[in-house]
């Protein structure tokens, strides 16, 4: 191919990524507004016509305020915020930081993580604005200086597999960790881990902060830069790499070139998930702390 073709055609490609960023740029919704209302996990629960609804942790620390809310979106439109209250004769949790729907559930029940690696094992009640605990356990092989800031489960060959991750800091690399999920006995057995870091953002960068595996064994992590209350926030999107099942156990085959599939110079995205279908791609919800959270689908037209 003569060298001015493949240049005209890089340059149509980089205007086009270009043009994508920008028009990307502008699809931003706007949750909630304030420290309060930042998005740290999200789950899908419900997606008809456009349509779509989305159970989201806060990591609140203080009594009252809230830990769980649906945010509701239609079209364009504003979403609709509807907050859901702890089980009254429970200890709320602080600090939430992961959350994730549990396979074959019909999308009624889900594990929530804070960044101390305990675990929440509830069913929600939409009709009744409340949540049912059905049991508290922690995390597997939690060491000295942990922050999690992802939880994700994902049936795979008919197996439910964990998967979650310790943010990292700076030059401190994140750590994501996998196991086989008992759910009946609340043991994460067949454990594994690795070291991950990100090329962007830099800094004060979170090499990890969310994560998503799909039926494939595709693993997605979010990354954020926080720079403080009123930022500047850098947030970029990755494929981290593969699960895959092996007899007993399970390989990780991490991605040795890694590339943003997203980057956003913005916004502190800490929730992703996966939207199925004609309109599919990834959700991201973000934590803006002074400036409150919002949502993007990237990918969306």
């Amino acid at each position: 191919m003569p060298k001015f073709l493949r240049l005209m055609i890089m340059t149509v490609v980089l205007c086009g990524l270009l043009i994508s960023q920008q028009v990307f740029a502008q699809h931003w919704i706007p949750v909630r507004g304030g420290i309060p209302f930042g998005i740290s996990g999200m789950a899908l629960i419900n997606q008809k016509n456009d349509q779509l609804d989305f159970l989201i942790v806060h990591d609140n620390k203080k009594a009252n305020q809230g830990r769980l809310a649906i945010i509701s979106f239609q079209g364009k439109n504003q979403p609709k915020y509807l907050p859901l209250n702890w089980q009254k004769n429970l200890q709320i949790p602080i600090d939430l930081e992961a959350l994730t729907s549990i396979p074959d559930t019909n999308k009624s029940d889900f594990i929530a993580v804070n960044s101390q690696g305990k675990a929440y094992h509830f069913q929600l009640d939409t009709n009744k604005k409340n949540i049912y605990i059905f049991k508290e356990f922690d995390l597997p092989e939690i060491t000295k200086n942990s922050n999690f800031e992802s939880f994700c489960l994902q049936k795979i060959d008919n197996q439910l597999i964990a998967v979650w991750g310790h943010r990292g800091e700076g030059e401190q690399p994140a750590k994501i960790y996998w196991g086989k999920l008992n759910l009946t006995k609340y043991q994460i057995n067949n454990v594994g881990s690795a070291n991950f870091k990100v090329p962007f953002p830099g800094g004060n960068v979170r090499h990890i902060s969310d994560l998503k595996i799909d039926s494939g064994g595709i693993v997605y992590i979010t990354s954020a830069n926080d720079s403080g209350d009123d930022g500047p926030f850098q947030s970029a999107v990755y494929i981290a790499g593969y699960l895959a099942l092996r007899g007993d156990q399970i390989e990780w085959r991490q991605n040795q070139q890694l590339f943003s599939i997203y980057r956003d110079h913005y916004h502190k995205i800490e929730g992703l998930e996966f939207l199925p279908g004609a309109v599919g791609g990834l959700i991201v919800g973000t934590d803006d702390e002074n400036m409150g959270s919002s949502a993007y689908i990237i990918g969306e037209l």
